[in-house]
């Protein structure tokens, strides 16, 4: 989970469910419901990381069809990068919503999926308007850059995140709901992009690249002086 700070409303008395936990579940969950897989390669594909998990908390397995629970039987649930794992984001959606109040979603972005194009991620998902979104990737060109993208994937996984670690807000989305939204299937990669991207300004361009004009503006940029020269 990329944004624990987002899930500010969860309530002392509440039970909580959290969906796909991985190897840290959150502090506040009560019970955790995982897909029962055939076998262990299976398993750790989908898991993401080497660490299994290890936790006290109640497990519960389910063949990712209906979940085992009864209706509304908990206040706020805890789904964070799974649905775009999951086959049919609408039924699932709607489990979420039959067994919970309220809760908390969080997944990765189109601009994540078209760097390295996870496989065994088989949805793109956005938020917008009230609408949760989604595109499968099947839908998409995205495998025609598998070369590139198998390039790209290695130097994430040999440690190269920066881009994403200073871009995280664009690559991935998490939110707070308190009741049920919209949920649409789209055909086109603009349905599930950002309407509009202000990227942050990158301030760590070495100093000796400026010339003697650009440098001072940039001296003074740093010191949080503006003006024209």
């Amino acid at each position: 989970m990329f944004f624990p700070q987002r899930i500010t409303k969860i309530k002392e008395s509440d039970s909580v469910l959290e969906i796909g936990p991985g190897a840290d579940p959150h502090p506040r969950s009560n019970i955790l419901l995982e897909l029962e897989y055939e076998n262990e390669e299976d398993y750790a594909r989908q898991f993401g990381h080497d660490r299994k998990l290890e936790t006290e908390k109640k497990v519960v397995f389910y063949d990712g069809k209906k979940f085992p629970f009864k209706d509304k039987e908990f206040d706020y649930v805890i789904c964070a990068h799974v649905l775009e794992h999951v086959e049919d984001v609408e039924f699932f959606l709607s489990e979420i919503f039959r067994v919970a109040k309220r809760g908390y979603l969080e997944y990765p972005l189109a601009y994540y999926e078209y760097l390295y194009n996870f496989d065994v991620h088989l949805n793109f998902v956005k938020f917008d308007d009230g609408i949760l979104k989604y595109m499968k990737k099947s839908e998409s060109h995205l495998q025609e850059f598998k070369p590139i993208q198998d390039f790209l994937f290695q130097s994430l996984i040999k440690g190269h995140s920066k881009i994403i670690d200073d871009l995280i807000i664009y690559f991935m989305e998490g939110f707070e709901w308190e009741k049920p939204f919209a949920v649409r299937h789209v055909s086109t990669i603009a349905d599930v992009c950002h309407k509009q991207i202000d990227l942050p300004r990158v301030t760590e361009r070495p100093l000796h690249t400026f010339g003697p004009k650009r440098l001072l503006k940039e001296l003074l940029r740093s010191v949080k002086l503006r003006g024209k020269y």
